[in-house]
């Protein structure tokens, strides 16, 4: 068995697609639309995620008890990045050890998202 992917539900399809396209870098691999709902598949390789935004779900409330982790070859340069764009840094940067660092930003749902250094 292995993991596929994770599904956010998402109040804007337009505004998350953005975020995931451009902060995180993920790509488009599929996309499916059903009457009343539209479905993004983002990623490539092992790094999937499914984005759904329904007319049936007004409000999506996930909070902060869950973030998604992803790798980055610079975490200064990915600092700028996400200030130069006028996002906030969420919290951080963290160094829990010499090895790793990293720093969290939001979503436009509020779902943290984490963006981690490995020396």
């Amino acid at each position: 068995m292995g993991f596929r992917w994770v599904t956010l539900q998402v109040a804007n399809m337009e505004r998350s697609l953005g975020f995931y396209r451009e902060i995180v870098g993920l790509e488009t691999y599929r996309h499916i639309e059903l009457p009343g709902r539209e479905i993004y598949f983002l990623g490539s390789g092992e790094t999937k995620l499914e984005l759904i935004c329904s007319q049936e779900i007004v409000d999506v409330s996930i909070g902060q008890s869950i973030s998604l982790g992803f790798g980055v070859d610079s975490l200064e340069k990915k600092m700028d990045f996400i200030r130069e764009r006028g996002l906030e840094i969420d919290s951080g940067p963290f160094s829990p050890n010499p090895s790793t660092s990293f720093f969290y930003i939001l979503d436009p749902d509020g779902v943290r998202i984490q963006f981690i250094e490995e020396k």
